[in-house]
C-alpha cells in the first residue's frame, strides 16, 4: 500500500507520528483523520488511500496454491466439492465450488471478527492474510457449481422453498436463492447458491439460524424465517435442496 502524506515545511515526524498516520489511513477508509498529531504538531488534510478503499480481485492461480498451503483443501476438497457426506462430519464441511467469491470473503471475514462462530474456521480466518483469502475465494468461485444427485424432490421442502408460508412469516427461499437454489445472477454475496449443497450442512445451518447460534445474515432475515420452521420442515428443506442439480 502506498501512502502520500504531506507534512509542513521543516516538520519532522517520529515513529509515533508515522504509526498514527498509518493507523488513521487504515482505519478511516478513503479519507483519513483530518488532524493526526506527531511530535506535538498536526498533519492537516486528507490522506489519500484509494488503493485500500476497495478490495482487490483475487487471482485464481494463486488461490489454487494458497488453498492447498493454508489447508483449505483438507476439508473442502481440491475442487471445493468436499468428500461426500458423513454423520461424523456433523455438517461442518460445506461445498465451496462455484460460490460467489465475495460471499466466501464475507463469511471468512465474519469468522475472523466473531460475527459467525466456528471453532476451526475462526482460527483459520485469523491466521490467513486477507489478500490470500481473496485469492482462495477466487479459486473456489472458479470451480464448477455444486450439484446434487437429483433425488431430493421432497414435496414439503419444495413447497417451502418455492412458496414459503406467508401466514407464519416464512418467505419463499427462491426469492433470494433463485430457482433450484442456484443463486440469482448479479446479487453475489446476497444470493449464495445452496442447491446441491451437502444436506447435513444445510440442516445444521437452518438449525443454527433457528437457535440464534448463527446470526450473520442481512437484516437477520434467516433467523426470522428459521424460527418458524419445525424440525420436520428443516429436514425437508435440507433434503430438497441437497438433491438439486
Amino acid at each position: 500500500m502506498s501512502l502520500s502524506v504531506r507534512k509542513a515545511p521543516g516538520q519532522a515526524w517520529g515513529v509515533t507520528g508515522c504509526v498514527a498516520v498509518l493507523l488513521a489511513a487504515f482505519l478511516s477508509g478513503p479519507v483519513a483523520a483530518q488532524a493526526v498529531k506527531g511530535k506535538g504538531k498536526s498533519v492537516t488534510g486528507a490522506v489519500p488511500v484509494a488503493a485500500a478503499s476497495a478490495p482487490r480481485a483475487g487471482e485464481v492461480l494463486a488461490g489454487a496454491r494458497k488453498s492447498d498451503d493454508e489447508r483449505c483443501q483438507e476439508c473442502h476438497g481440491v475442487d471445493g466439492h468436499g468428500f461426500g457426506q458423513s454423520a461424523s462430519s456433523e455438517g461442518r464441511h460445506p461445498k465451496l465450488g462455484g460460490l460467489p467469491a465475495d460471499y466466501i470473503v464475507k463469511q471468512v471475514a465474519d469468522f475472523r471478527s466473531g460475527a459467525r462462530k466456528h471453532d476451526v474456521m475462526t482460527v483459520m480466518a485469523r491466521t490467513v492474510d486477507p489478500a490470500d483469502i481473496a485469492d482462495i475465494a477466487a479459486y473456489f468461485a472458479s470451480q464448477k457449481p455444486m450439484a446434487g444427485d437429483g433425488k431430493g424432490d421432497d414435496p414439503l421442502g419444495r413447497k417451502l422453498f418455492e412458496s414459503g408460508d406467508p401466514a407464519r412469516g416464512v418467505d419463499a427461499c427462491v426469492s433470494c436463492h433463485g430457482p433450484a437454489g442456484k443463486g440469482v445472477a448479479g446479487l453475489g454475496a446476497a444470493s449464495p447458491p445452496i442447491g446441491g449443497q451437502e444436506w447435513r450442512y444445510l440442516e445444521k445451518q437452518l438449525l443454527d439460524w433457528r437457535s440464534g447460534d448463527r446470526s450473520n445474515s442481512r437484516d437477520g432475515v434467516m433467523n426470522r424465517i428459521a424460527r418458524s420452521l419445525s424440525d420436520e420442515e428443516v429436514k425437508a428443506l435440507a433434503n430438497y435442496l441437497a438433491g438439486q442439480r
